[in-house]
């Protein structure tokens, strides 16, 4: 049993609220798939929790941490930039800070494991592709995607948590009773977002994989809280605190 979260984003709250929750349950190999950092405002205790996954993959906003951020808006832009002179600069000791940057640095961008894959973005682009509800509805695109699957893969990004089918066909947690089981055709499966969820429920969402048997579970964590970091904290945009509440 394994318990795979994705996108943090430098909420701290979130992250100790799920943590809590996978401990809960007496599970101790946790797989997160990228986006530890970005648009939060605890990016360092984040990243020094996260250290203690079994699995970690690369996500865009990590990557624009150590980088020049890509495709961002001005507010993920700033919030990057912020996030960076966060680890750069923290008044910890040198060492303290070059292990967080070590850690960033030797994040792979995929990991396959028994038939399973492990993106942060797609099969086909794990970095960066988003793979929205809606693109079931672009059968070129998602062709191209699971021919890159053996089977099963697991994602994030795009903050939406549910499960595509290779018959074209995306399932909401609340449309399938937030059980879903595996039963040997080609399956993608989002873990919706800890840090910042947008699928219209605030609460953290992330997945449980018992065998074949995919759990999602939500998890109540104190967002007024991670909102007022936000709001005090001048290069941060408020709406990203604001949105927190909405889970858009």
């Amino acid at each position: 049993m394994k318990a795979i979260i994705s996108d943090i984003h430098g909420n701290l709250e979130a992250l100790q609220a799920v943590l809590a929750d996978i401990r809960s349950q007496g599970i101790s190999d946790i797989y997160c798939l990228g986006d530890i950092v970005g648009y939060g405002p605890n990016p360092r205790e984040c990243v020094d929790l996260v250290m203690e996954c079994k699995l970690v993959i690369l996500g865009n906003h990590d990557q624009g941490a150590m980088f020049d951020p890509d495709g961002f808006n001005k507010s993920a832009e700033q919030a990057i930039f912020w996030t960076r002179q966060q680890l750069e600069s923290s008044g910890e000791p040198r060492p303290v800070r070059e292990k967080r940057w070590e850690f960033l640095a030797e994040r792979p961008r995929s990991h396959r494991e028994n038939g399973y894959l492990f993106v942060h973005g797609s099969a086909r682009n794990p970095l960066n592709e988003y793979v929205f509800p809606e693109d079931v509805y672009n059968q070129r695109k998602m062709e191209r995607i699971f021919a890159l699957v053996e089977r099963y893969c697991f994602q994030g990004h795009t903050h939406v948590p549910g499960v595509f089918t290779d018959s074209m066909q995306f399932m909401s947690p609340d449309e399938i009773e937030f059980v879903y089981k595996l039963d040997g055709r080609k399956t993608l499966c989002n873990v919706g977002s800890v840090g910042q969820p947008r699928d219209g429920n605030w609460r953290s969402c992330y997945v449980v994989l018992d065998n074949d048997t995919i759990k999602f579970r939500r998890v109540e964590y104190d967002w007024q809280k991670t909102r007022e970091k936000i709001y005090d904290i001048p290069d941060l945009d408020n709406f990203l605190g604001d949105r927190l509440g909405e889970g858009r």
